[in-house]
């Protein structure tokens, strides 16, 4: 099931990959593993579970990604997310904010591989569902391929078989999240060896994917591959992803068959007193690359942010790049 499920993943990214977005993404991609944005466990023990927890039935498969570093908190976080309904839960040891080390969890626990491990047992004491890890290949000067290696075989010694590895050490200090993303080196090759060296492990690659070519070049010979902002930013891309990694038939789906599919879902959301921006800030690059976009993503973006803004400007955002349509038939 594992390898399967990993073969093409979405990244799990703050702000970004809320409910709305993993809904739309679902309409160019049915068999994609789509993850939550990280979500704290002590937010969870003890926040607004529904809000911070709930999805749809069409989002699967999903998978929870969890921040923390208290086993017992992450065992219990862990529980909640399986009774939720989430296909897989994740540890976040790859997040190299400063808020986030300051909660002393993501990239900074990748030097204590002995407490990753104490975290994961705790997380499948308590869960049927695997639980999966997303790290860097190291960090500040501790970035060495042993280090690495230690850092995987002790984790996956306490049961984790699943390691999503961003191919970038983090710097903790010094480096900007963004900058984190961008300034240090892609060393994919480091990767590759690790699943050389640990065949028996699932082994998915990630940071720097841009295209989908990129994604199956890079990928080949590992398990898988997350895609992130690319997949984010020309989310059209998502639509031939079930065709060349599951063996599915093409998505006969336009792109605006997929905005009137989205349309019902949004005014859903709207009667429940949701606002617009909510669930179209995610499709602003549903167009890239066509006639029409630039209005598309203009309209989207000055007016489904005013107050009582309605599916009227949708509609209005869809007309440029209808006509853009009409006029190349």
């Amino acid at each position: 099931m594992s390898l399967q499920l990993h073969k093409f993943s979405v990244a799990p990214m703050m702000d970004w990959t809320d409910r709305h977005c993993r809904f739309f993404h679902r309409m160019m991609t049915r068999h994609a593993l789509v993850y939550t944005e990280m979500v704290t466990a002590e937010a969870i023990i003890r926040g607004k579970r529904d809000l911070l927890l709930g999805f749809t039935p069409q989002e699967h498969p999903i998978a929870l990604q969890l921040g923390g570093s208290n086993p017992a908190l992450l065992g219990e976080a862990a529980a909640i997310g399986e009774q939720y309904g989430y296909d897989e839960i994740n540890l976040n040891v790859g997040c190299p904010s400063d808020r986030v080390q300051e909660g002393r969890f993501g990239a900074c626990l990748m030097a204590e591989p002995a407490l990753v491990a104490a975290c994961v047992t705790a997380m499948r004491a308590r869960v049927a569902v695997p639980v999966t890890v997303k790290c860097r290949i190291g960090i500040d000067d501790q970035d060495s391929e042993g280090d690495l290696q230690t850092f995987v075989d002790t984790v996956a010694a306490a049961g984790c078989a699943t390691f999503i590895v961003h191919a970038r050490k983090a710097w903790l200090k010094g480096l900007s999240p963004k900058e984190n993303r961008e300034v240090p080196p892609l060393d994919y090759a480091r990767v590759h060896r690790l699943k050389q060296a640990r065949p028996d492990l699932t082994i998915v690659l990630n940071g720097g994917l841009a295209t989908l070519e990129q994604a199956m070049t890079h990928g080949d010979g590992l398990d898988g591959v997350m895609l992130g902002r690319a997949a984010y930013q020309t989310p059209w891309m998502l639509a031939t992803v079930d065709q060349r990694w599951f063996g599915a038939a093409p998505n006969a789906m336009t792109r605006h068959d997929v905005m009137e599919a989205l349309i019902p879902y949004i005014e859903a959301h709207l009667a429940r007193g949701g606002r617009l921006n909510n669930v179209v800030r995610h499709v602003l690059g549903l167009f890239h690359g066509e006639p029409g976009a630039r209005a598309f993503r203009r309209v989207l973006s000055e007016e489904a942010v005013k107050s009582g803004a309605g599916i009227e400007v949708v509609r209005r955002a869809l007309e440029p790049v209808r006509q853009a349509a009409a006029v190349a038939a």
